[in-house]
């Protein structure tokens, strides 16, 4: 949170962070029940669950358009609800019922909803970037007001889609912002044992785009430098790049026990979580606690209902699997 002598409501916008408040616990009961909705075997497949990083899918798509796309990591849930996807929809998809966001094709990992702009989470690391600046290339030969906002983890900046979107981004001075999810693991490694030189930003400056780098869980100042960064991107500036510092409460995946960090950094975090940060800047700015309790009580009920509805859901039927499948001929007839 943003220091200051105090918070009051004529100087600190309490409406707004209301509802980006909201939107946080949307995010983390919907993590909650698909990771409940796992263990009873009704989630095929790993889930990614984004628990302690709210703040930066709240604070960056909180400043997008409906009609600006994104791109999203495997760890993408909350990007897609913040981008204004519909929580039931995505809950099928998880479960693989009918009326799921990609008629339940798609998964986790692999969840998107062109209705709202999410063209897609993806389960290759790095592999978002280059078609997020695909995508942002194509707006710009429309002349489109639109942008691109495209989210992967630190571990994607040691993959070569990394300096190859990035550069093609700049040299097209293209429409996109690349944000950086940094919560300083690569999967079960740490980030900082495995990548040279000093991070994510410097390589996006070697490249002359401009970077901002901000305390991932203070959603006052991801909104902040998001919106900046937005701004400047649809003015026609160019790309830009946000580092947001962050870190994961749960494992790698759902299941996986993260024994490789110690117990005291895992509690430290907790201290910093993004959800408690944000209620203490609106109890500055005079929210009454109860305010706050009935909004964490209500968003959770509504997922739980969520929740429920996706497993009475029925199953696709069979045929669907033929749809949605390009046929590109018998190969033995003609060559790609």
């Amino acid at each position: 949170m943003t220091e200051g002598p105090g918070l009051r409501r004529d100087n600190f916008d309490w409406e707004r962070f209301l509802e980006l408040l909201g939107l946080m616990h949307r995010i983390r009961a919907f993590e909650e029940e698909a990771i409940a909705g796992q263990k009873e075997g009704l989630v095929l497949g790993a889930i990614h669950p984004s628990i302690g990083q709210e703040a930066v899918a709240a604070g960056v798509c909180g400043n997008l358009e409906t009609a600006d796309l994104m791109l999203s990591t495997h760890r993408g849930h909350g990007h897609t609800l913040a981008k204004g996807a519909d929580g039931l929809a995505m809950m099928r998809e998880l479960f693989g019922r009918k009326g799921g966001t990609c008629g339940g094709k798609g998964g986790s990992m692999h969840i998107a909803d062109f209705g709202v702009g999410m063209l897609g989470a993806n389960g290759v690391v790095g592999a978002n970037i280059p078609i997020a600046t695909g995508a942002a290339h194509a707006l710009k030969l429309q002349g489109s007001r639109q942008i691109v906002t495209c989210i992967f983890g630190d571990g994607a900046v040691n993959r070569g889609p990394f300096m190859e979107g990035l550069n093609w981004a700049r040299v097209f001075d293209l429409p996109v912002l690349f944000v950086c999810e940094d919560n300083n693991f690569s999967a079960t490694t740490r980030t900082r044992e495995m990548t040279g030189g000093a991070g994510a930003g410097a390589r996006a400056e070697s490249l002359g785009i401009e970077t901002t780098e901000v305390d991932g869980n203070d959603l006052t100042a991801v909104d902040a430098a998001a919106r900046a960064a937005i701004d400047a991107v649809r003015a026609g500036q160019g790309p830009r790049f946000l580092t947001c510092h962050t870190y994961r409460m749960t494992g790698h995946t759902s299941v996986d026990p993260a024994a490789y960090r110690p117990a005291q950094e895992v509690e430290e975090w907790r201290g910093n979580d993004p959800i408690a940060r944000l209620e203490v800047a609106l109890r500055m700015a005079g929210i009454e606690d109860a305010q706050l309790t009935e909004l964490h009580r209500s968003e959770a009920a509504a997922m739980a209902e969520i929740a429920r509805t996706a497993r009475e859901t029925d199953w696709p039927e069979a045929a669907g699997a033929f749809t949605d499948v390009q046929d590109v001929g018998d190969p033995r007839e003609r060559a790609y």
